[in-house]
């Protein structure tokens, strides 16, 4: 089958990996435009356009996919299916059209829990104890596409949303695979997606949602240090410094002290109070203008009054 990818990210390149790994004819590849990054504002090539220009696979970067150039364009290489990947943009219905058999998108959740945005993030945010990836038949709205398949895993309680991001990206393109393979023989389902109250929208993120409130529980906090990583990181203020919060755990009780109070600051990190009666143990910051380091090492050039 003739295949056109669409992705843009990281996640997209794992997919786009897997697929010419196991063989898959992509002959061409969708990206977005480069964009100016860093202190010179230099463009750079998106992480799927860097890939595919080193394996020889040929690359657009329109502007608009309701371009009719763009749309002939696509037309004429005549794609059995395209397949998708955190493109990032809404794909117009007369793109969606243009495929003989389907066209598919890896989404990295389990539909249709956490349609949108950052799915991995509120999975982690939430605490939830599993997630996974789907492939959708794509269609007008956001995510609303019938389910081809969909693939599980654990999450790890320690497990932040970047390394589950790798994670989920390597799972994606197994399923990706696997979908090309039941279209080719045409065996592919369609599972409709049956949306209820219990399930979650996963808007974007937001520095509004760096400050951890010493009034949560512990758990809630330790959730959103993980799941706030890499961008925009969980933050607070001690002893007088903006901190970002890499890793922190559940810690003892905490006899009763207000929350937001500093229990200890040694070797093991630095335990805050929380609100429900347990405390936080911080083992890994940033302070403002410094860099990223295990909290007993901070501690050695920065002592915190207990």
């Amino acid at each position: 089958m003739r295949v056109i990818f669409m992705g843009t990210p990281d996640f997209a390149v794992a997919v786009l990996r897997r697929l010419t790994e196991d063989g898959w004819d992509v002959v061409a590849v969708c990206t977005q435009p480069d964009r100016p990054k860093n202190r010179g504002m230099k463009l750079l090539p998106t992480p799927v356009k860097a890939f595919a220009q080193a394996r020889g696979i040929p690359v657009c970067q329109p502007a608009s996919c309701r371009d009719e150039e763009v749309l002939a364009a696509l037309r004429a290489l005549e794609p059995d299916v395209i397949v998708v990947a955190a493109y990032g943009r809404l794909l117009p219905q007369a793109l969606l059209d243009i495929p003989k058999t389907a066209i598919i998108n890896v989404h990295s959740s389990l539909l249709p829990q956490y349609r949108g945005a950052a799915p991995i993030n509120w999975a982690v945010l939430n605490g939830d104890e599993e997630t996974g990836v789907t492939v959708q038949y794509m269609a007008a709205g956001l995510d609303e596409g019938d389910i081809l398949l969909s693939k599980r895993t654990a999450i790890d309680p320690e497990e932040d949303a970047w390394q589950l991001y790798g994670r989920l990206a390597e799972l994606g393109g197994q399923a990706a695979s696997e979908a090309l393979a039941l279209l080719e023989r045409g065996e592919a389902p369609r599972t409709p997606q049956v949306y209820g109250p219990q399930y979650q929208y996963a808007s974007l993120l937001s520095r509004e949602m760096s400050p951890m409130d010493w009034n949560r529980p512990a758990q809630a906090l330790v959730n959103q240090v993980r799941g706030l990583i890499p961008w925009p990181c969980a933050t607070t203020e001690i002893a007088g410094t903006r901190w970002k919060v890499f890793r922190a755990h559940v810690g003892e009780p905490c006899g009763g002290k207000a929350p937001g109070t500093i229990l200890s600051a040694d070797g093991n990190g630095v335990a805050v109070a929380c609100g429900d009666g347990t405390s936080l143990v911080i083992t890994e910051l940033q302070a403002d203008g410094g860099r990223r380091m295990a909290a007993a090492d901070y501690l050695r050039g920065h002592p915190v009054t207990v």
